[in-house]
């Protein structure tokens, strides 16, 4: 009798831990994962090439003015050379001084103009990175996807499609509507 009890509880105690490991199983199998290009997808939004014409239209004012600083600058410089050899020690100082005030002036601005460039470029493509997650978060929860990875810069080199599932043409069917 106690040797019976025994063995009916070891035969439970199997049945709950194969119960168990199957659910478990089952659980994992359900994991559903999409990926996709996030570039590729950010470039698919109807506002990326509006977003980007506004910078260019912008890097294209900055380098206008930069050629116009360079230009000045060049200019006052070949001045001085012609002039240097003829004036008096206190002009030659003060040109001196002035040519070296504006390359500084002319490589600051070359810096901050930089700087405000990856700025608007930062402000310009929030919104639509923005847009893009939450299409991405509503796509993930109408298929159930558990996942969804980016494999832009060879971050996900292999990918196994029993596994994963490339969700580029939903997302952009979803930009076309």
């Amino acid at each position: 009798m106690i040797i019976m009890r025994k063995v009916l509880f070891l035969l439970f105690a199997c049945l709950a831990l194969t119960v168990q490991a199957q659910e478990q199983r089952d659980s994992i199998t359900t994991l559903k994962i999409g990926y996709l290009s996030y570039e590729k997808a950010l470039k698919a939004l109807p506002d990326y090439a509006l977003q980007q014409k506004k910078l260019a239209d912008l890097r294209a004012q900055y380098e206008a003015e930069l050629k116009r600083i360079e230009t000045e600058f060049n200019q006052k410089y070949e001045e001085f050379l012609d002039g240097q050899k003829d004036f008096p020690r206190t002009i030659l100082l003060k040109r001196q001084t002035e040519l070296k005030e504006m390359m500084e002036r002319n490589v600051a601005f070359r810096n901050d103009s930089r700087r405000e460039l990856q700025q608007a470029e930062t402000e310009a493509m929030q919104p639509l990175r923005r847009q893009l997650n939450e299409l991405l978060a509503k796509l993930a929860k109408e298929q159930g996807f558990s996942l969804i990875l980016n494999t832009d810069g060879d971050a996900c080199p292999y990918i196994d499609g029993t596994v994963g599932e490339d969700i580029m043409p939903m997302v952009v069917e979803r930009l076309r509507n």
